[in-house]
């Protein structure tokens, strides 16, 4: 993998060659750097658009450095370890039951069963697997019950809604009329949800960002900038992931989420 060196910070990036390409892009993720060139691009000047970009590549890449520090972090799911949800930090308490199945419920904080039978080894991932899969249903749940609160009153009626991971947008919509949600929005304040529901909806009627949409935004949730800037400033909250430790706690990698 190449690398960018800019003083004593060293970048490495994805270098792509593309024939639909017309210039280059840059783009930066939590995960990786990647350089988009058209296929013809000599390496001189892939090397003078990097040089005259560096400053801004390094500046991205330290904004994601620490986001990725302040990002929600469990090392291990037992009781007493706190779970994004809604805004806030949750506890999480595990009961030990007969059942076979893990089960998830909420009272103040999250309560999970988790059958006696289950090893020690396989504990922390049936946990994880089953928080997961109970706040996905309930950000369906809430996803659905907006839609039908703001969609057809308005005239904004998709053909479909869908729930995915997807990592670096909170919400789309496609020509086909389908609404993608990020489902990590689940982490994020109702209100906050609410205005990502209602924003890919009036995508429905206008494909852009112009003043129109912002107009049809502002039209069913007057305070949505308020909503926007929480979204804006706390991307980091928005994810459960856990760190492992590989022999020592001095010595820890990061699973991706």
């Amino acid at each position: 993998m190449p690398v960018l060196t800019v003083g004593d910070t060293h970048i490495p990036y994805d270098l792509k060659r593309s024939e639909s390409a017309t210039r280059a892009r840059l783009t930066v993720t939590p995960e990786r750097v990647e350089v988009v060139v058209p296929s013809s691009a000599t390496d001189d000047e892939i090397a003078a658009m990097l040089h005259r970009r560096r400053g801004w590549l390094v500046e991205q890449t330290r904004q994601m450095t620490e986001r990725a520090a302040k990002a929600n972090t469990v090392r291990r799911f037992v009781s007493g370890a706190k779970i994004p949800y809604r805004g806030r930090l949750m506890r999480l308490k595990v009961e030990p039951t007969d059942d076979t199945l893990v089960e998830v419920t909420y009272r103040n904080g999250f309560i999970v069963g988790c059958p006696r039978t289950a090893s020690e080894a396989s504990r922390d991932d049936l946990i994880e697997s089953a928080l997961r899969l109970w706040l996905r249903k309930r950000l369906r749940e809430d996803v659905s019950d907006m839609v039908r609160r703001h969609g057809k009153p308005n005239g904004l009626v998709p053909k479909r809604v869908e729930v995915k991971d997807q990592k670096h947008i909170w919400g789309s919509c496609g020509q086909d009329r389908v609404v993608n949600l990020n489902w990590h929005l689940i982490f994020a304040p109702k209100t906050v949800l609410e205005y990502a529901v209602v924003h890919e909806l009036c995508h429905l009627r206008h494909r852009n960002h112009d003043t129109g949409f912002w107009g049809l935004v502002g039209s069913i949730l007057p305070d949505w900038e308020s909503r926007k800037a929480w979204l804006d400033r706390n991307e980091s909250f928005l994810n459960l992931r856990r760190l492992e430790t590989c022999g020592d706690s001095n010595n820890a990698q990061k699973v991706s989420r």
